[in-house]
């Protein structure tokens, strides 16, 4: 190759190797995707606004009405970070459901029932609930605790538990969902192992992930931190694709760890929880009515106040950060070319990928611009087709 990071040609093939039925499908399915994510923000955002401004207070004031309630102001947060999150839930329910469930099996991606589907929203919703309580109430006992300095701390305590996630995600959240088993083909698990040598790249293993029970999507990656890192083949991909277009893919996932790009991307997360954490602290003395500015009784009901600043400023953050990950993604991509030399095998892996996950070669520049952490696939294709 010329260069580590090639700009695509001037006339790139924006099909992806799809016959016009598929691109026309895939287009479509962008289409709808769009729209559904875009609604999804515009819900979000406005359930948050109408909790924080208008419910608030009287939901707080209803929950301390209770004696349990009004003397322990820990689990009258948590009461109402759950009342928060379930009425959300039921707002947003039938978009999720549509997006989710009908939209995928419209264009025959899911394979899953609605039993199946209801299942996994509710496994879902109830992890992030959980977890979602544990969070809120850490961060209003750094408020209390930390006064003025708390979005500073806060920063520092996002950092903890970037790295600790990084590290169970694999071996104890991912298989709430997922049967995920050691590769056992050894031919294939050592072809890949031969490609990280001299890499500096340490795993744990290879292993097989089963998309297959619920989607006909096909994904890869390496996740974990330290001794849980491990290569995830969907077994989608494993089934249908050669042994030199997943070499391609694997060589992908090795160009993250070369480039130290997992890292980066958690110092990049500590200054965007910096600037999320600070600017949640000005506005919340600027909009927040009946706040004596003392921390130590900073109010329970400032809770959806916390949490709209926050899904504000990460949404506007949210195109700097793709932004980031798709220059990211053409290191890797130009890593992995580097690395196998198999140019066809690369052009027909991400083609092959794009059919069967009905991606728009050349999607929206809206989408691109506020959803997209990849490049656009055609642009992809034409950076290979273009060097050698």
């Amino acid at each position: 190759m010329n260069n580590e990071e090639a700009t695509p040609n001037e006339h790139p093939d924006l099909s992806a190797g799809m016959t016009p039925e598929q691109l026309a499908e895939a287009k479509q399915y962008g289409r709808l995707d769009l729209f559904c994510m875009l609604a999804d923000r515009v819900v979000d955002v406005a359930f948050l606004s109408t909790a924080a401004f208008l419910l608030a207070k009287p939901l707080d004031s209803w929950l301390g009405g209770y004696q349990l309630l009004a003397d322990c102001w820990s689990l009258r947060l948590i009461c109402l970070y759950m009342a928060v999150y379930a009425m959300h839930v039921c707002v947003s329910f039938p978009l999720s459901f549509y997006s989710s469930h009908i939209l995928e099996h419209r264009f025959n991606l899911s394979k899953l029932t609605f039993g199946g589907w209801l299942w996994r929203y509710f496994k879902t919703n109830a992890l992030s609930a959980a977890f979602g309580a544990a969070m809120i109430l850490g961060l209003y006992w750094l408020i209390w605790t930390t006064a003025a300095y708390w979005w500073l701390v806060a920063a520092g305590a996002f950092f903890v538990v970037s790295v600790l996630l990084g590290q169970l995600a694999p071996v104890l959240i991912m298989p709430l969902f997922y049967k995920i088993e050691p590769l056992a083909d050894e031919e294939l698990s050592d072809r890949l192992k031969r490609l990280s040598d001299g890499t500096g790249l340490s795993i744990e293993g290879v292993y097989r992930i089963a998309l297959s029970e619920e989607t006909v999507k096909v994904n890869a990656m390496l996740a974990g931190l330290g001794r849980t890192r491990r290569v995830l083949l969907g077994d989608t991909l494993l089934d249908g694709f050669s042994p030199e277009e997943i070499e391609i893919i694997f060589a992908h996932e090795i160009g993250h760890h070369v480039y130290r790009h997992v890292r980066k991307l958690i110092a990049a997360g500590i200054v965007f929880s910096l600037g999320g954490f600070f600017v949640c602290d000005r506005l919340l003395h600027l909009v927040l009515g009946g706040w004596n500015h003392d921390y130590a009784q900073f109010p329970v009901y400032a809770l959806p106040a916390i949490m709209l600043f926050l899904a504000l400023f990460s949404q506007l953050m949210e195109p700097i950060k793709n932004a980031m990950s798709r220059h990211f993604e053409r290191q890797s991509d130009a890593y992995a070319l580097r690395r196998t030399g198999m140019k066809e095998a690369y052009i027909s892996a991400f083609q092959k990928a794009a059919t069967v996950n009905k991606d728009d070669p050349d999607p929206h520049w809206l989408d691109v611009l506020l959803f997209s952490d990849h490049p656009p696939i055609a642009e992809r294709l034409a950076v290979a087709r273009r060097n050698d």
